[in-house]
């Protein structure tokens, strides 16, 4: 399992737009090859401030496979206007838990 992290500074005043983006782009992505499950969090001190966590089965899951999709295209259309900036994308994999 692979997850990905992304922080996502949504600009000041569009949260609700943002929030209401997702939850249309949330279907777009639980239909993806390889994917396993997102949470979306809201930051209490940054409220326009957002962190994303996806699991893949694999990273090429995401990297390649979502990314190279035509859904994925649909996922920019809806979201992507809200970042600035822009977030880096991150993935891990699990070294420890208790």
């Amino acid at each position: 399992m692979v997850l990905e992290h992304a922080l996502l500074s949504v600009e000041p005043g569009r949260e609700d737009a943002f929030e209401d983006a997702f939850r249309e782009a949330k279907t777009i992505i639980a239909g993806m090859p390889g994917f396993g499950r997102l949470t979306l969090s809201r930051c209490l001190e940054r409220t326009s401030t957002y962190l994303l966590l996806v699991e893949w089965d694999h990273l090429d899951d995401h990297t390649v496979g979502f990314r190279g999709s035509p859904e994925y295209q649909r996922w920019r259309r809806l979201l992507h206007h809200f970042y600035d900036p822009f977030p880096v994308v991150e993935h891990y994999e699990q070294v420890l838990s208790a």
